[in-house]
């Protein structure tokens, strides 16, 4: 009798055993099989928020089947207590797995709303947008100049919300005194500075932060990310330049940055520059006389006369030889390599073409008729604007 009782419990067992096998491979495959989602969405996890939270948040949305799988899954994971607070995008047929890493992996938020501060060589803008899931882009919902427009009433609303995210985009060429003076003027964050960073040692690129974060902080960032660009590029420069310090190919950098704004470019026109030092002429560039009259602060809003070209100033490449004592803007990555591996020419000269790039001569004689070409595009759209005042 107890040798068939013993009998019977054992059958139990293992059939209990197998049932939950399948069970735990059944829920395995569901935490990792394609999802229901039909398309993407956003999803928002806020602070202090519990997987079993979010696991209820994401049935009803469509996004899980079971919340007791995904929990058991996190669960198995080691991921339960590991969610980032933010705005997250959930792809079109994520699985629970996947969706577990997307909510628990960190970093910047991927979706919501967005304040970006552009700030650029004339102005600082001011965009809100939000990221459309289902397209991937960001639709613009508002946008105004800092400092110059009245603030829209639902750019404040935007900045009251608690899941906004913001971030600064600085744009290649602006000076070191712009960057700082748009900083402080962004009331998200704090502690005005009157620091003014080396010339060039800021990089231009996109910088997310909090509010609350010091305009200290965001600089520190930029100063760190443009010594690791000069570096890295540093390595990888071509050889024989006549920059022989990475300082002065920053110095060359910024002055490609400001000479022109077409990418395919750069290169031609650190050319010009390189083969000028080479063979010892002057580099004769307008953005270094800029500089030297506006010392980086603003813009300069006109043309330079006469006088200012021919001034003796440490900026004044018309006058001095090699290049000035420092960076005129900060450059980009991109100046920075085509600074440290120019195009190889024979070109000398360039003059604006009226389309926004450039024309590039070998000869003196070949440089002047194309300057007297610009000339000619110069008066006719100056006749162009007065006909269309009239």
């Amino acid at each position: 009798m107890w040798r068939h009782i013993a009998s019977n419990a054992l059958t139990f067992f293992t059939v209990g055993l197998f049932l939950l096998g399948g069970v735990v491979l059944w829920a395995d495959r569901s935490f990792r099989a394609q999802g229901p989602l039909e398309q993407a969405i956003c999803v928002q996890v806020p602070r202090g928020a519990t997987m079993r939270r979010m696991a209820d948040d994401l049935v009803e949305k469509g996004a899980i089947t079971s919340a007791a799988v995904f929990n058991i899954g996190a669960d198995y994971a080691g991921l339960s207590d590991d969610l980032k607070a933010g705005n997250f995008l959930v792809s079109e047929g994520a699985s629970m797995e996947q969706i577990v890493d997307v909510l628990t992996r960190g970093g910047q938020s991927t979706c919501g709303t967005e304040v970006v501060y552009r700030v650029g060589v004339a102005r600082t803008a001011v965009q809100v947008r939000e990221l459309d899931p289902v397209s991937g882009r960001f639709v613009e919902r508002l946008d105004f100049v800092l400092g110059e427009d009245e603030v829209p009433v639902d750019y404040i609303e935007v900045r009251e919300e608690p899941d906004t995210r913001y971030r600064v985009a600085l744009a290649e060429g602006v000076t070191s005194w712009q960057v700082v003076s748009a900083l402080n003027s962004i009331d998200a964050l704090t502690e005005y500075t009157d620091l003014r960073p080396d010339e060039g040692m800021l990089a231009p690129d996109s910088y997310e932060f909090v509010p609350g974060d010091t305009v200290t902080s965001i600089v520190d960032e930029m100063q760190r990310r443009q010594a690791l660009i000069l570096e890295e590029e540093w390595l990888n420069r071509a050889d024989d330049l006549p920059v022989t310090t990475p300082e002065e190919a920053l110095i060359l950098a910024s002055i490609i940055e400001k000479e022109t704004a077409v990418a395919d470019e750069r290169g031609l026109v650190s050319s010009v520059f390189v083969n000028r030092l080479r063979r010892g002429m002057r580099l004769q560039t307008d953005p270094t006389v800029i500089y030297g009259v506006t010392g980086g602060e603003g813009v300069l809003g006109r043309g330079l006369r006469q006088s200012e070209l021919r001034r003796e100033t440490p900026y004044n490449t018309y006058v001095i030889d090699g290049l000035p004592p420092t960076p005129i803007a900060n450059p980009g990555r991109a100046a920075i390599r085509a600074a440290l591996n120019p195009d190889d020419s024979d070109f000398i000269f360039f003059v604006a073409d009226g389309t926004g790039g450039h024309v590039f001569a070998e000869t003196l004689a070949e440089h002047n008729r194309n300057v007297a070409l610009w000339r000619e595009i110069e008066a006719q759209q100056r006749r162009d604007a007065a006909d269309g005042n009239e």
